[in-house]
């Protein structure tokens, strides 16, 4: 019986010491795989760093390729494309005018009643129709006569406020947010369709031709006085509402930027200097890319495996269509090479874009001790069920990472255009007054983006001139800048104010 006992007691002892000898072995493993998400964290964090000089890098290397862009067709990553708006808004605009919003499945038609300097936009009324999905693929003649059956609706409820003088034609500004050729401030050819649409019988066609058939199809009397682009609107916008107004940056699902620029500084320009001396650019900056940009492996593979490699490098790191996806990313190189969450991989994970900005944002925004809102998003987003508190600070680290690094090259990308146009100094002691509008959900709903950015552009400016340069939220810049470029840009302007080339 005393054996008995002894031989149970030693395999008892076995067994107590093979189970601590796991327990200690798998903490040793989970210790093992926890040091090496720090370590991916921290490679991640070294890889996205933007101290600040590597921003004025890369607003040097930005002020360049502008200037390249200036020179010549196809000479940089920037095409630095013409918009032929030569006068922007002043304020004294009367009159009323319309505007026709078309930048993806959802457009819009709007009409403002101006009343000049005093009155400004006296009323404004829209309509926002969506585009069904088999006339985003059809033919373009079925397009425009859809876009323009519902304009011709909307026209048909002017009220008794909008009236215009006999024999006046009404005046429309077309905000056309896809790639175009612009040939002159109301004619521009389809060079490809993106988001979604694709009408293989209007590329290459002038946009506001196709427009006007529809038009004159069912007998709608109207100029197109203006084609212009989403960011070129914003710029508009703003500056009906602020005269400093000297650039627009849209940060939003894509990227861009527009500015005011001296005519006489665009060697490509061979037409007749403008009277204003002025002539607005659209940068399409989403396209620009430069060694000193901080480029991770999850860019890289992100890019490849993108529908256009090689192309539109910033936006892809900047803005709120990506921001989402690197976060994903590098969770799944954490869940693959640390167990991050478990031994399983969560098969939501595997999915791109499943991670959208909104998302991240509202992860980077938990302020909660226990960051509830970052648990119930791993939970609802990837499926998982719990996670613990140092798994949610590591999301929110990742969170940081991504939008600072987003925002601080924003920012470096503002500075070179205000290098470009040497508003990046006080001139004989004095500085001039620069506006930046913004416009895009990114910079409106993201706040510690817009905060990042601003802070950044501030340290890159340096505390005196950065007095001097504000940036503002221009909401809906787009929409109500085509009417206002149509009010700029009228038939009907008083002689002296016509913005007409000399």
């Amino acid at each position: 019986m005393g054996k008995v006992a002894v031989a149970t007691t030693v395999v008892c002892s076995v067994a107590v010491c093979a189970a601590a000898a796991l327990i200690v072995r798998r903490r040793m493993q989970s210790s093992g795989k926890w040091a090496r998400v720090i370590e991916i964290l921290k490679a991640f964090e070294e890889d996205c760093a933007t101290p600040v000089a590597k921003l004025r890098q890369v607003a040097d290397a930005m002020t360049v390729e502008m200037h390249a862009g200036l020179a010549s067709e196809g000479g940089s990553k920037l095409k630095m494309l013409i918009s032929y708006v030569d006068n922007l808004p002043s304020g004294d605009e009367t009159g009323f005018f319309y505007a026709l919003d078309l930048g993806g499945t959802n457009f819009r038609v709007m009409r403002v009643l101006l009343g000049g300097k005093q009155d400004r936009v006296v009323k404004r009324e829209f309509k926002e129709e969506s585009i069904p999905p088999h006339l985003m693929t059809g033919k373009s003649d079925e397009l425009f006569d859809f876009i323009v059956e519902v304009l011709a609706k909307f026209v048909a409820t002017e009220g008794e406020d909008f009236h215009l003088p006999p024999g006046r034609q009404r005046e429309l500004g077309f905000t056309f947010s896809f790639p175009v050729k612009q040939t002159s401030l109301s004619s521009g050819t389809l060079i490809n369709w993106t988001k979604g649409f694709s009408i293989d019988d209007a590329v290459g066609e002038d946009v506001v031709g196709e427009l006007v058939k529809a038009m004159e199809r069912v007998g709608l009397d109207m100029r197109v006085a203006a084609l212009v682009n989403d960011t070129i609107g914003t710029l508009a916008g703003g500056r009906y509402t602020n005269p400093d107004v000297v650039v627009a940056v849209i940060l939003g699902t894509g990227t861009n930027a527009a500015y005011v620029e001296r005519a006489h500084a665009i060697p490509k320009w061979h037409g007749l200097l403008p009277k204003s001396g002025e002539m607005v650019i659209n940068m399409e900056w989403g396209n620009f890319r430069s060694s000193h940009l901080p480029l991770t492996e999850y860019d890289h593979s992100l890019d490849s495996e993108s529908l256009n490699p090689g192309e539109q490098i910033l936006e892809k790191i900047i803005s709120g269509m990506y921001l989402g996806e690197i976060l994903r990313r590098v969770l799944l190189k954490m869940a693959e090479e640390a167990a991050f969450f478990g031994d399983v991989v969560p098969p939501k994970l595997r999915i791109p874009f499943i991670i959208r900005t909104p998302n991240m944002s509202a992860m980077h925004s938990d302020t909660s001790p226990d960051l509830k809102v970052v648990g119930s998003k791993l939970k609802d987003i990837l499926e998982v069920p719990t996670s613990s508190l140092k798994m949610r600070k590591v999301v929110i680290s990742l969170c940081n990472i991504i939008a600072s690094r987003g925002a601080r090259l924003s920012a470096a990308g503002i500075y070179g255009i205000l290098k470009k146009i040497g508003r990046d100094a006080a001139k004989d002691g004095e500085t001039q007054k620069s506006v930046i509008a913004m416009d895009g959900g990114l910079y409106e709903h993201y706040t510690q983006f817009s905060e990042i950015m601003k802070s950044s552009l501030k340290e890159l400016l340096g505390d005196e001139v950065s007095e001097s340069v504000e940036v503002i939220l221009s909401n809906d810049g787009s929409g109500v800048g085509a009417a206002l470029l149509a009010a700029s840009h009228s038939q009907y302007l008083e002689p002296g104010e016509d913005s007409e080339t000399s």
